[in-house]
């Protein structure tokens, strides 16, 4: 009975050592909770019965039934997402883009949408052309550099929004300095304020942008190249806790089953009409 105690005692401090000093400790995964913020279509949006849609909606049910996963998706504020994560209250959150400042606190699944970033502004007014409208440009390389001088001259003296805790606020911040940048809960808010004329330019994910230009009737339209490189998160993946390795397979495994076969595509299409499934 003494060894029995003793040894039950000592895999139990295995246990708490191996968790405390961060070692991973395999956990059997039948049920997930997922957070999503609910303010951003079409990725994820809310219905007027106060139920959320969307892509990641989508793809994560999809996953979920892949993975022969419980799955639960709560609505929560943003900038609160990786906060509830790493206190234990989501399992994984949607939506997240890697980037080297998030990769410090919170690992990701394979991405399951690649999307870059642009430019949301009045069709009427003087943003409307900006410098290599439509151009896919990653400001990483030399003729990318050159394309961010030239949109850094065309911004000096605008105003830009961006939604918090997201990497599009952090691109316009380290580098439109001669420009006002704002920043605001949601992406929706931020474009509230555009339409209003406070804000002269709202930086967001290309999605979001075009979605948002093709339903304001002509009053709005995408301005300037598709960016990526830098600190912007262009991969769209789930956040999940790090020392997780387990879920983490469960997820990518998931996910390349639903890109090799086509569904993230048709799920891409359904809410975007184009298609921004990752590839192979």
């Amino acid at each position: 009975m003494r060894n029995r105690k003793w040894a039950v005692t000592l895999m139990s401090a295995l246990a708490l050592g191996l968790c405390s000093s961060g070692i991973a400790v395999a956990k059997e995964w039948k049920a997930v909770t997922i957070g999503v913020e609910g303010a951003f279509p079409p990725f994820n949006g809310m219905t007027a019965t106060g139920q959320v849609e969307g892509y990641d909606i989508d793809v994560a049910h999809e996953v979920c039934r892949r993975a022969t996963l419980d799955c639960k998706i709560v609505a929560q504020d943003w900038d609160s997402q990786i906060p509830s994560l790493l206190a234990g209250k989501f399992d994984a959150v949607l939506t997240m883009g890697p980037n080297p400042k998030r990769r410090e606190v919170i690992d990701f699944s394979d991405p399951y949408a690649v999307t870059p970033n642009s430019f949301l502004v009045d069709a009427s007014g003087p943003l409307a052309n900006l410098p290599h409208t439509g151009e896919r440009v990653n400001v990483d390389q030399p003729e990318g550099k050159k394309v961010l001088e030239e949109l850094q001259k065309a911004l000096k003296g605008t105003t830009i929004g961006a939604a918090l805790s997201t990497s599009q606020l952090q691109f316009s911040e380290d580098n439109f300095k001669d420009a006002q940048v704002r920043s605001y809960k949601s992406s929706e808010q931020s474009q509230l304020d555009l339409e209003s004329g406070r804000i002269d330019a709202q930086f967001d994910n290309i999605v979001f942008v075009t979605d948002r230009a093709a339903k304001s009737n002509g009053a709005l339209k995408a301005s300037g190249p598709f960016l990526s490189g830098s600190i912007m998160a262009t991969d769209v993946c789930f956040g999940i806790r790090k020392n997780e390795p387990d879920l983490k397979t469960i997820l990518d495994k998931a996910i390349e089953e639903a890109r090799a076969d086509g569904t993230l595509e048709k799920l891409s299409q359904k809410w975007f009409k184009t298609d921004v499934s990752p590839k192979g």
